[in-house]
């Protein structure tokens, strides 16, 4: 079962992709009313999962009329996947963290369905069958050299 956050992101994505120009402004409360949750929940929503390094710019206001703006930044495919390749990933990465790139690069459009589905076996556990301490390291260089690949 799909945890609220993952839902209220769901649903932000859904009405982003519903706008003309990639601009969605809401109003925290009432996105808080429609999920029947406190705000600090949209808020903890909007600054994990709506970040400069995932593509969206958040500007928010505050009081009775406040509101806040996510705008999705079309960012160059290969820009992006250098820049996570060399900034982000780094020497190690965790299976959670891996696999939450790679749901990012297919959102985007950057690989397809398939290669998300080749790229998460390959930094699979059940795959690295070795030493806890060596499979976040292992999982980085496979990761990156894939994301190499495809930067075609």
């Amino acid at each position: 079962m799909a945890r609220l956050s993952d839902i209220i992101e769901s649903f932000i994505k859904e009405m982003l992709e519903g706008s003309k120009e990639n601009v969605l402004e809401i109003q925290r409360n009432e996105l808080a009313n429609i999920f029947n949750c406190a705000p600090s929940q949209i808020n903890y929503v909007l600054t994990t999962r709506f970040t400069i390094d995932k593509g969206y710019y958040i500007e928010s206001r505050r009081g009775g009329g406040g509101f806040i703006k996510i705008t999705r930044i079309d960012i160059d495919k290969n820009d992006y996947i250098k820049d996570v390749i060399w900034n982000n990933i780094g020497n190690s990465i965790t299976l959670q963290e891996g696999e939450r790139y790679i749901e990012l690069f297919k959102e985007r459009g950057y690989i397809s369905d398939r290669e998300a589905k080749i790229m998460k076996a390959a930094i699979n556990d059940k795959t690295l069958v070795l030493p806890v301490n060596l499979r976040d390291i292992i999982r980085a260089q496979i990761l990156k050299t894939m994301l190499i690949t495809v930067l075609d």
